[in-house]
């Protein structure tokens, strides 16, 4: 793909920045976002790729709720538009945290679509990021566009502890006390947030009113890349904690980054690709071979396991949830894989290497030497 003109909104985050990286040397990249390049203010600004770095990047501050002129020009004749705006769900699903999670994927989608509207020569094709976590936790098979299964209750979802029952049980007991027993609030903790999460990821942009561009939602499984998911891995490593998570025996679907910049540039060169696509390996692993790849690589010979009650404690010490660590999260790519597309990274150690080969050395040097040697 040559001499494009691409928008990502949400453009600071890991895999927007991945994708700025990919098509930045060949195309005009605007990122919309709302920590800007040039803020020096912004202890992030001195990370974010920038035009100065030999890359066409253009930078726009927005606020994904209103469509203002100088960034929504940048929308008419663009080729793609590509939505990585929302909240991080790495944080605690509190009511507020959860409204905001919510909000800023619906309303950064109805500012998009409102953008779109307005121009002349709208783009042709719309992506937007959603999430592999829609189908229900499972360990038996894994989930396909086709007959995957998708539940927003609760207890298809959440692998849970026992210090998890207690808080939802009281989370029960406390909402029935303030709300009543036959509240609405009361019967939304028997759904599953990340779940439902995900389907208004997917609803928000199919409902959009834009007949002249493709729309495309892509179930984005766990992306491996330098930085991102794998920095809280190697600080595991570091202190120790390097086995595997929960038992072990929960599905990690996953992908190299480089490969999901292939499959949006994929999208965009097949016409009659839209709808949902899940966006994963064909092979995934266990959270327990994950781990062992892991620290196989790195160098690590040993790695104590993080029992699930311990996650708990961790998670709320930290503000996260233990969902992300706990779930099975088993999809499998059927409508990519129909449409022809290829991965150049399908094993996990051939993907771990490639990135561990290019993480630089000073951040990490707590392996230094099995980076050197990867």
């Amino acid at each position: 793909m040559k001499h494009k003109k691409i928008v990502i909104a949400g453009g600071s985050g890991f895999i927007a920045q991945a994708m700025a990286r990919y098509f930045g040397k060949d195309n005009h990249v605007v990122l919309l976002t709302r920590k800007a390049a040039s803020d020096q203010n912004n202890n992030y600004a001195h990370e974010l790729i920038k035009a100065a770095d030999g890359y066409n990047i253009t930078y726009w501050r927005w606020d994904a709720q209103h469509v203002e002129r100088h960034w929504s020009r940048e929308i008419e004749g663009a080729d793609m538009v590509i939505n990585m705006a929302g909240k991080s769900v790495n944080c605690r699903y509190t009511e507020k945290n959860k409204k905001e999670l919510i909000s800023s994927r619906i309303q950064s989608t109805q500012t998009l679509g409102e953008a779109i509207r307005q121009t002349t020569v709208p783009p042709k094709l719309w992506i937007n990021a959603s999430s592999a976590t829609i189908y229900r936790h499972t360990t038996d098979k894994p989930h396909d566009e086709f007959t995957g299964l998708i539940s927003d209750a609760r207890v298809d979802n959440i692998p849970y502890t026992f210090i998890d029952r207690l808080r939802f049980r009281y989370n029960k007991w406390r909402t029935g006390l303030r709300e009543g027993r036959h509240s609405m609030r009361l019967k939304e903790l028997d759904y599953d947030f990340g779940v439902q999460l995900s389907k208004h990821c997917e609803n928000s942009i199919f409902e959009q009113r834009t007949p002249f561009t493709r729309k495309i939602a892509l179930r984005i499984a766990i992306a491996l890349g330098q930085g991102g998911i794998l920095e809280p891995y190697y600080n595991l490593l570091k202190s120790g904690f390097g086995g595997h998570q929960g038992n072990g025996r929960q599905m990690y679907s996953w992908l190299h980054i480089e490969d999901l910049c292939r499959i949006v540039e994929w999208c965009y060169e097949h016409n009659d690709m839209e709808g949902v696509y899940n966006c994963s390996t064909p092979n995934a692993v266990t959270n327990a071979d994950f781990m062992k790849t892991l620290r196989h690589i790195t160098g690590h010979k040993y790695g104590l396991p993080a029992p699930a009650w311990l996650l708990e404690a961790g998670a709320a010490f930290i503000g996260t949830e233990t969902e992300l660590l706990l779930k099975s999260r088993w999809v499998y790519p059927a409508r990519l894989l129909q449409s022809g597309f290829v991965f150049r990274y399908n094993a996990l150690e051939q993907a771990l290497r490639e990135i561990i080969r290019h993480t630089p050395v000073k951040k990490y040097n707590f392996f230094q030497k099995k980076l050197a040697a990867c």
